[in-house]
């Protein structure tokens, strides 16, 4: 009996450090940052074009609760700071997740969105043009268990990641706070889908380099970013290297030099308690890493207790400016970098 006392012990407290329950936190950002509101839920931001970012909106706690509130993906103006809902009367039931965009050749820019309809799970094509969004297509299927978020390679063309490979809401929470790797990546050739990397920790937001070489994952509950090389011919994705965060990482975004920035969230449990109630705040993490084949450099760019922005699940970048999204709060931050 004390032995096995004693192993649940060990258990729960190596669970709560690695969750970052004990971490300091020691708000710090080399800027200023502004509030804009009057959105909800802002937890994929992702640059196109020349001064815009495409905005995946959800009231998830809401949705999380019962009330299917319809999310949205809005436009946004960066520098003159304004919001445009691109999507104010969709004829289905609209919960965006991950969110990615691909320019095509007739000018348009393609945006697949991940979709958690009630019971059911899809990706939404969409076309952009002009400030106006066309919905396309949807695409579902078996393998799309638990999307969380995608990046297209080419029309119609993409990969996902499951961050579950159960629908079942106890495995997954067992699979999360025992650390076990069950999600995978998946890739849709435009016609079906092949899971092509598995054994990853809670699986979470997927980007691609700008040569279209290297796929990254964000391993979440395994704090860990996944650098897979990829076969062009194929798409077959092999597992290079790894390198250790030490924080629950969401998002991934480029900027224009391939640098990768991550939203991401220091206190796991913190973020969990977060999500059942709002003034339960979680710290807020943006973290900047350059690859080299010497030594990469990770900076932590943005960190807050959780005051100015709760569970901050991205950070993209345009120019000197961030822009850092949250899952929940109905807001998010513009921030002016110095540097």
């Amino acid at each position: 009996m004390f032995n096995l006392t004693l192993a649940a012990l060990i258990m729960i407290g190596r669970t709560l450090f690695d969750a970052g329950e004990f971490k300091s936190i020691k708000p710090h950002f080399d800027g200023a940052c502004e509030e804009i509101t009057e959105i909800v839920g802002a937890e994929d931001i992702t640059m196109i074009g020349d001064g815009f970012a495409l905005i995946s909106s959800d009231d998830r706690r809401s949705y999380l609760n019962g009330n299917n509130i319809q999310g949205n993906i809005f436009l946004y103006d960066v520098n003159q700071k304004q919001l445009i809902n691109l999507t104010p009367s969709l004829d289905f039931e609209f919960h965006p997740h991950g969110i990615s965009t691909l320019d095509l050749d007739d000018g348009t820019v393609q945006v697949a969105v991940v979709n958690h309809q009630t019971g059911n799970h899809s990706i939404e094509i969409f076309s952009l043009q002009d400030q106006s969004l066309t919905h396309r297509y949807t695409i579902k299927d078996k393998l799309l268990i638990s999307p969380n978020d995608l990046v297209l390679v080419d029309d119609g063309v993409f990969y996902v990641t499951n961050d579950h490979i159960s629908m079942d809401p106890m495995k997954q929470k067992f699979y999360d706070y025992m650390q076990i790797p069950g999600s995978n990546v998946a890739f849709y050739n435009g016609n079906s889908f092949r899971i092509v990397a598995r054994g990853l920790i809670y699986a979470n937001g997927i980007n691609i380099s700008h040569d279209g070489n290297s796929v990254y994952v964000a391993q979440c509950i395994g704090r860990t970013l996944s650098i897979f090389s990829r076969n062009l011919e194929t798409n077959e994705l092999d597992e290079e290297r790894s390198i250790y965060l030490n924080s629950a990482i969401d998002n991934i975004e480029l900027d224009d030099a391939g640098n990768l920035w991550i939203g991401s969230h220091p206190k796991a449990l913190a973020f969990a308690r977060h999500q059942k109630k709002e003034k339960k705040l979680s710290p807020s993490q943006v973290i900047k890493i350059t690859l080299n084949e010497d030594e990469d450099i990770i900076e932590e760019i943005f960190l807050n207790d959780g005051q100015s922005l709760s569970g901050s699940s991205v950070g993209t970048v345009y120019e000197n400016q961030l822009l850092i999204g949250p899952v929940f709060d109905e807001r998010f931050l513009h921030c002016q970098m110095n540097n």
